[in-house]
C-alpha cells in the first residue's frame, strides 16, 4: 500500500498544526506560571511596603510623643515600644520553641508509623485523620486548651515545681514559692501550640517519606539492614530537606498564631524563662488581638510596628530553612 502525495501533504499539515499548537501552549502556560510566580513576589513586596509605610511615624518617633499618645505604654516606669517590642518577640520565640520541640519528635514519628510501620487500611485511616485535624479552626483549639487541658494538666506542673523547681525553667513563682494556680502559663500555650502544628509537619514529612525510592530502601534491606536501619540509611538522609521544610510551616503557624494564646496565656511582659510562672509572656499576635479593637491612630501605628516585627522574623526563620536546605540537599539523596 503507498502513500499519495495528497495524503503526504495532508500528514504533514496535521504535523505542522499540531506543533503549533503545542506551542501555544506551552507558551500559555509559561507565561501563567511566570504570572503565577510574579504575583507570590508583588503581594510578598505589597505587604512589606504596607507594614512600613503604615508603622514609620512609630519607627520614626524619637520624641516620646508616641509613647504619651498610647494608652498601653506607660512612660512613667521607662516603658518603650521597643521595649514592649522586645519583651513580646521573647515570648513569641520561646512559646514557639517549646511547641516545635514537643511536636517535632512526635510528627515525625506519627509519619514514620503511618509510612512504613501501619497497614495501608490503618495508615489511609491515619493519614484522614490527621489531615482532618489541621483543617480545626484555632478558636477551638483555645477552647479545648481552656475548659479540657488546664485543668487536667496542672497537677502535672505542680509536681514539676516541686521535683525540678531548682531548674529555671520550671521555677515556681518567687513571691508565692508555687506554680500557677491557673495553668494558664508559656508551657500550656506551647502545648496547645504543639498540638496544633503537629498535623502540618505530620503531613507534609508523611509524604516526604513516602517519595523514598523503592531501591533505596530495597537495597538496605538486601544488606541485612533491620527496618529501624532501613529508615535511618535511606529514608532519613532522603527526607531530610523536607523534614526540615515541614517544621519550618508548622513553626510559622506556631508564630503567626493568635486566638488559641490569646484564650490561654495569662499574659504579662518580661524576660523570664519561668515557663511555669502567670503574667509573664505574650505574643505579638496576642498582644495585637487584645489591643487593636481600642487603639487610637498612634496605637494602631504601634501595633503595626509589632506586626512588622512579626514579619521579619518569620522572614528570617524561612531564608535560615532555606539556607540550611540548599547545604544539605547534596547529601538529601533526591539528587
Amino acid at each position: 500500500m503507498t502513500i499519495t502525495e495528497e495524503q503526504s501533504d495532508a500528514a504533514a499539515g496535521v504535523t505542522g498544526l499540531t506543533a503549533r499548537t503545542q506551542r501555544t501552549a506551552n507558551s500559555i502556560f509559561a507565561g501563567l506560571s511566570v504570572t503565577s510566580a510574579s504575583l507570590i513576589l508583588v503581594v510578598l513586596a505589597a505587604v512589606a511596603t504596607f507594614l512600613l509605610v503604615e508603622a514609620w511615624p512609630a519607627i520614626t518617633d524619637t520624641s516620646g510623643e508616641l509613647a504619651s499618645r498610647v494608652e498601653w505604654i506607660d512612660p512613667e516606669i521607662g516603658e518603650s515600644l521597643i521595649q514592649i517590642i522586645g519583651f513580646l518577640v521573647f515570648g513569641t520565640i520561646l512559646i514557639s520553641t517549646i511547641a516545635l520541640l514537643i511536636a517535632t519528635p512526635l510528627s515525625i514519628g506519627i509519619a514514620l508509623f503511618i509510612s512504613h510501620y501501619a497497614p495501608r487500611k490503618l495508615a489511609a485511616g491515619l493519614g484522614y485523620v490527621i489531615d482532618l485535624l489541621a483543617a480545626i479552626p484555632s478558636v477551638v483549639y483555645g477552647l479545648w486548651g481552656a475548659i479540657v487541658l488546664l485543668p487536667a494538666i496542672q497537677p502535672f506542673y505542680n509536681w514539676l515545681g516541686t521535683t525540678l523547681g531548682w531548674i529555671p525553667l520550671f521555677a515556681p513563682d518567687p513571691t508565692t514559692g508555687v506554680v500557677s494556680a491557673t495553668g494558664r502559663v508559656a508551657l500550656s500555650a506551647g502545648i496547645v501550640l504543639a498540638i496544633m502544628i503537629i498535623p502540618i509537619i505530620t503531613a507534609v514529612t508523611r509524604e516526604v517519606f513516602l517519595q523514598t525510592p523503592r531501591l533505596h530502601e530495597e537495597a538496605a534491606l538486601a544488606m541485612g539492614a533491620t527496618r529501624w536501619e532501613m529508615i535511618r540509611m535511606a529514608v532519613f538522609p532522603f527526607g531530610r530537606s523536607g523534614m526540615i521544610g515541614a517544621t519550618m510551616l508548622g513553626l510559622g503557624r506556631a508564630l503567626g498564631e493568635t486566638m488559641a494564646v490569646y484564650m490561654i496565656l495569662s499574659p504579662g511582659l518580661s524576660y523570664s524563662f519561668g515557663i511555669l510562672q502567670a503574667g509573664n509572656h505574650n505574643t505579638i499576635a496576642s498582644y495585637i488581638a487584645s489591643q487593636f479593637p481600642e487603639a487610637n491612630s498612634q496605637g494602631v501605628a504601634a501595633l503595626i510596628t509589632m506586626g512588622l516585627a512579626l514579619f521579619v522574623i518569620t522572614l528570617l526563620v524561612n531564608m535560615l530553612a532555606r539556607w540550611v536546605v540548599s547545604r544539605r540537599a547534596a547529601f538529601s539523596g533526591a539528587n
